[in-house]
């Protein structure tokens, strides 16, 4: 057989995706836990690597810094969170389910994913230089599809006539807040009288008749 005829081998194996997916995730996981509960300066890429059951090199392999891990660990919590909430609120076939719906699932994987919250705010400290939060970045990228709820109820006359950015962003700033509340204050399991409560005021106001 000639040297035009042999058969060329491949070099090496070829990646297994789903072997390096689990691996992101095992160690992001491992980062998101270990910076929540010993802060950004404090936690060690070794550390992490550990937790995760991986070599430190392999850590490396993934995310070149301890900066690029801990950003990729929260975009990787924002992505669970969206994800969530979509699968809560896309069968709901009403416009204000699809909302209590996503109100709710926002609430409840926050309490599931306390440490999520962490991140949220050791970025503010140590990424001051981020003109934008990656909570927010996540937030515009899906504004549209709450924006499209927000204007179908308009079209039926159902909300005030009032600019609708202006009401997703009142809507966002009271779930934003109640999310740190109950972060903050350690309540726990009460989140279905809290999710009631917000929604009843953000549809019906504190007012016995409104506008008098």
């Amino acid at each position: 057989m000639s040297t035009t005829e042999k058969v060329r081998r491949p070099v090496g194996r070829p990646p297994n995706q789903e072997l390096q997916q689990r691996r992101r995730t095992e160690i992001l996981s491992a980062a998101t836990n270990l910076f929540a509960e010993r802060g950004y300066i404090e936690s060690e890429v070794q550390d992490i690597a550990d937790r995760a059951g991986v070599g430190k090199g392999t850590v490396y392999r993934y995310y070149p810094s301890k900066d690029e891990l801990f950003l990729a660990a929260s975009r990787h919590g924002m992505d669970m969170l969206n994800k969530a909430v979509e699968t809560a609120a896309c069968p709901a076939e009403r416009p204000l389910d699809r909302i209590a719906t996503g109100v709710r699932a926002y609430l409840e994987f926050f309490e599931a994913n306390p440490n999520l919250v962490e991140l949220l705010i050791l970025e503010r400290v140590h990424f001051r230089e981020r003109t934008k939060s990656i909570y927010f970045e996540h937030f515009d990228e899906n504004l549209i599809r709450w924006q499209s709820t927000f204007e179908e109820l308009a079209r039926e006359g159902v909300l005030r006539d009032l600019p609708v950015e202006r009401m997703i962003e009142f809507v966002s700033e009271v779930v934003y807040g109640a999310m740190f509340t109950t972060h903050f204050s350690g309540r726990r399991g009460d989140l279905g009288i809290g999710h009631d409560n917000i929604v009843d005021l953000i549809f019906r106001g504190i007012l016995r008749c409104p506008g008098t």
